[in-house]
């Protein structure tokens, strides 16, 4: 009797991937660094804590062996601090790691939600093949014929006996026009990025960290500036993303704004983009002569109207801006939608879920369209 194989599925508990006890505390501990600002005896505290209520360790392996490891593995390093107290501090290569892990959490959600790309109107000479074929046409280079597709024509067109290729029988791949793009990327650090309860600041920070690590592993040919706007705003490196903080500042919009084109007139890149992380009203505009006006009381026309100046002069610039609004207030929204008017550029309205998703698909739109 022969023995007979069926096909079907089986269906058997979930068992999690195997990670070793140091790797599980790592993966918690990254999300902790990067909510305390690089802050490792906080980020330890809290993992302290977490292992009281959910018993992460155990006694073949406890916080202090982690931190052990940590220290032996390079991901922290003895430091002074400010008081003269001796403690850790993070590494180069615990930031990398954290940069990391954001991008693969953006990039999950990516996958998970099944949106894909963009695609984009252009086609001609690029650099990420399309699946579909055209027809040779003068100037097309000789690498992008497709040998198996234009054999297979010739065959068609002229049979097996009197078989020949001509230049009829020539077909080509598709490819879409991909650029090399500058963007700067603002963000928002005024206090009300935490007010209300809501931590706003940890996902702007997590975007802009994979958002850096896409770019150097992915695109090495595009640049990213990252600054951020308070009363000033300023540049900072992608090695301090980890370590940013909130303060007690107003918005000054028109300042982050000036900051990002002058960055981007250096640039040698045709495509040019900002990107903007706000979660307020601007407040706030510095004058010549140095002093601040500030008016938190609704929107300031003479504010607004420095805005709408900066916009309409990125516009003038080819630089358009793409404003994520982490706010749902409708005299907010009006705002918005009459400064994406005067740029000609692009807004999203979305709370902190969904904010990292959003940004890395306009950014691979962007790259796939010429910005004329």
């Amino acid at each position: 009797m022969k023995n007979e194989f069926k096909k079907g599925f089986y269906f058997k508990t979930y068992e999690a991937p195997f990670q070793s006890p140091f790797d599980k505390l790592f993966t918690i501990f990254k999300e902790l660094i990067t909510h305390t600002s690089g802050d490792f005896d906080e980020a330890i505290n809290w993992l302290r804590e977490l292992d009281k209520e959910y018993k992460l360790t155990d006694e073949n392996y406890t916080i202090d062996d982690f931190i052990e490891d940590l220290k032996k593995k390079g991901y922290i390093r003895d430091e002074v601090k400010g008081d003269g107290s001796s403690g850790f501090g993070i590494t180069a290569k615990t930031e990398r790691a954290i940069r990391q892990q954001a991008l693969d959490q953006i990039f999950g959600n990516l996958k998970k939600s099944g949106t894909g790309n963009h695609k984009t109107k252009y086609a001609g000479n690029g650099d990420e093949h399309t699946g579909e074929f055209r027809e040779f046409n003068f100037g097309d280079s000789l690498e992008r014929i497709s040998l198996t597709e234009s054999l297979r024509n010739a065959q068609v067109n002229n049979g097996v006996e009197s078989f020949m290729l001509t230049e009829n029988d020539l077909v080509v791949e598709d490819a879409q026009y991909k650029a090399q793009m500058s963007t700067v990327l603002m963000i928002d650090i005024s206090h009300s990025m935490i007010l209300y309860g809501e931590d706003r600041i940890t996902p702007a920070k997590k975007v802009a960290m994979a958002l850096a690590e896409l770019i150097t592993t992915r695109y090495p040919k595009d640049t990213l500036d990252i600054l951020v706007f308070g009363n000033d705003a300023w540049t900072i490196p992608i090695k301090d993303l980890p370590y940013l903080q909130v303060g007690p500042y107003h918005t000054n919009t028109v300042a982050g704004l000036q900051l990002a084109m002058d960055i981007l007139r250096r640039k040698r890149n045709t495509n040019k983009q900002i990107f903007m992380i706000t979660d307020g009203k601007p407040s706030c505009v510095r004058e010549r002569d140095g002093s601040y006006y500030m008016n938190s009381n609704g929107l300031d026309e003479y504010i607004v109207d420095k805005c709408y100046t900066q916009a309409q002069q990125a516009r003038k610039l080819h630089i358009p801006i793409t404003t994520f609004m982490i706010a749902r207030d409708p005299y907010l929204q009006r705002f918005v939608n009459q400064f994406t008017e005067a740029n000609q550029g692009k807004a999203f309205y979305t709370g902190i879920k969904g904010l990292g998703e959003m940004i890395f698909e306009d950014y691979e739109a962007n790259r796939k369209k010429r910005i004329k």
